[in-house]
């Protein structure tokens, strides 16, 4: 018996908690994943926006394929299925803060991390990470306790926001939407300190990323576009990457489309082709990027690009909160949350070190990308 973890936003939690809970589902990218589940193994449901444990699953069959709508009333994405039943399943002001004393001083991958340093969080970035059996044991017992004894951990203004759902109709389906209260990322950042560097640090940090996914690019075997204004400083930090910077992009694309392309903080090229783009959000307003990635999918519609958004940790809700605006999901082409992810800074930085770069396909970037789902 092994324990995996189950994600759930907002909206996937409360559509799962509107069925019967007899049946988890999950995108097609998971397959690989879910084929490594077996029966009488345990989910432990983790609810992202508000970082709470809200439930166990056990599961009771292999992974099936399914489009009956159960998730979505029409194009449910969640397809790779598995038959499960609930053994426990929490209401958010009782799910269990995963920043409480008793349970992150307990887990073996937050007991020595700073609660504002985010490494701790590859643990439960997606969906079928494998769970460590001590501490998959621990969760299980405290999630069954708390089914029975109903601790309230009482939800702040913030936590009610991130849970507040709406929802517009498209010819092909309802699509979430957020709606932000205040118009600025100022605002929204003033209901708490940030640990994030401003001013010249913060510049630091955002080309050094931009550095590091050149460098993977590159090892990957793709040539690398960046800005012009950005060039010499992403050469600064590594100065190898020189022979692989484009001087101009290799396509055929109408001048509208080539200006805006321009602008992207990066993209890695293979051939006369956007093999991925990335916008990285360090400290500026995250709608900027989107915007970017947005035109680009309306000048050219029938491209198939993965884009992404690229920020530190911290950003994320910021991030799926932006990306579910009305304006970027209801695109002609559909939502941008279905074909723009979130990298964080230390997925970057994870994906980077790993072995045999040089031999692996983009494709593993589906291992540390997250949607707002």
């Amino acid at each position: 018996m092994a324990y995996y973890v189950d994600i759930f936003s907002p909206a996937t939690y409360a559509t799962f908690g509107a069925t019967d809970r007899t049946v988890s589902g999950f995108r097609p990218r998971q397959r690989a994943a879910a084929i490594r589940v077996q029966p009488g193994d345990k989910l432990l449901c983790y609810l992202t926006s508000l970082s709470r444990w809200v439930g166990l699953l056990l599961v009771e069959s292999r992974p099936f394929d399914s489009r009956d709508p159960i998730f979505a009333p029409e194009n449910d994405p969640f397809v790779v299925r598995l038959k499960v039943r609930p053994m426990a399943w929490l209401s958010p002001e009782h799910a269990i803060p995963i920043h409480t004393a008793e349970v992150w001083t307990r887990l073996s991958f937050t007991r020595e991390a700073s609660q504002s340093d985010a490494l701790w969080t590859g643990q439960v970035r997606a969906s079928l990470n494998r769970m460590g059996d001590e501490d998959g044991q621990f969760l299980e017992s405290l999630i069954l306790e708390q089914a029975r004894s109903a601790r309230a951990y009482p939800l702040t203004e913030r936590d009610e926001r991130r849970l507040r759902l709406m929802s517009v109709r498209r010819p092909d389906g309802d699509v979430a939407v957020t709606v932000p209260e205040s118009d600025s990322e100022e605002d929204d950042e003033a209901e708490g300190p940030s640990p994030e560097p401003t001013g010249a640090s913060a510049i630091r940090e955002s080309i050094r990323m931009q550095a590091v996914l050149a460098i993977i690019g590159k090892t990957m075997g793709f040539k690398i576009w960046v800005p012009a204004g950005d060039r010499s400083r992403v050469l600064d930090v590594s100065p190898a990457l020189a022979p692989d910077l484009l001087a101009r992009l290799p396509m055929n694309y109408d001048e509208t489309t080539l200006q805006t392309i321009q602008n992207i903080d990066l993209l890695w090229i293979q051939g006369r082709s956007i093999r991925r783009a990335f916008e990285i959000e360090h400290t500026t307003a995250i709608y900027s990027g989107l915007l970017r990635m947005a035109d680009l999918l309306a000048l050219q519609p029938n491209t198939h690009i993965p884009l992404h958004i690229v920020a530190p940790e911290v950003r994320k809700d910021k991030v799926f909160q932006e990306i579910s605006r009305p304006v970027f999901s209801l695109l002609e082409r559909g939502p941008l949350s279905k074909t723009c992810s979130f990298l964080s800074y230390d997925a970057v930085l994870e994906l980077s070190g790993l072995d045999h770069l040089a031999h692996l396909s983009d494709s593993v970037l589906r291992e540390y990308e997250e949607f707002a789902e």
